[in-house]
């Protein structure tokens, strides 16, 4: 459930940007990441680096749209939205607090946060992700460079990059359980 609520702002700007237009996606988009701090604060839990950061993302670029350039293309707007979140996920790493670390310190019990592979798990997750966004970006930057591929070919890209990320979030923390015994469990919510 928690991975559905991290991913729903994206999930829903994606979708939106394909039937209206990209103002509508990102104030949605933004609306959408402050209703999931909005459970989490409910849920008396931290607020995300990654739920804050998106909100100034999506809605700066709105505010942007609609008072600047309103006629900035669908393949730019999406285009920085992704390097936006690439943004995020590499100053949570320069900060030394990757942005899977406030999920999975809020999934795992103190002892396992304490073991040494925790760390190491996070980091590699979070590594995973910015694999991810940056291959969203080349997915994004191929039809603007490249104008005769196929409008699907970045959305499969996009979607394939997304969805190893999520495989390895989940696959990783059980290799190590598998490997070392003791896991980093669920070092991402939601995924088991």
């Amino acid at each position: 459930m928690t991975i559905f609520l991290v991913l729903a702002p994206f999930g829903s700007f994606a979708l939106l940007m394909l039937v209206t237009s990209a103002e509508i996606s990102l104030f949605v988009a933004a609306a959408i990441c402050l209703a999931v701090i909005g459970i989490d604060f409910y849920r008396g839990r931290s607020v995300k680096m990654l739920g804050a950061g998106s909100v100034v993302v999506f809605a700066a670029l709105g505010a942007y749209i609609s008072l600047v350039d309103p006629n900035l293309s669908h393949s730019a707007v999406k285009l920085t939205v992704d390097v936006g979140v690439l943004a995020i996920s590499l100053v949570s790493l320069i900060i030394r607090k990757p942005f899977v670390l406030q999920y999975a310190l809020e999934e795992v019990d103190a002892e396992t946060a304490k073991q040494p592979g925790f760390l190491k798990t996070v980091y590699l997750i979070t590594w995973a992700w910015n694999a991810a966004f940056v291959l969203m970006i080349i997915g994004n930057v191929l039809p603007i460079y490249v104008p005769g591929l196929p409008l699907w070919s970045g959305l499969a890209i996009a979607f394939a990059a997304r969805n190893s990320a999520l495989y390895f979030t989940a696959w990783y923390p059980q290799y190590r359980k598998a490997k070392h015994g003791k896991p980093p469990a669920n070092a991402l919510p939601g995924i088991n």
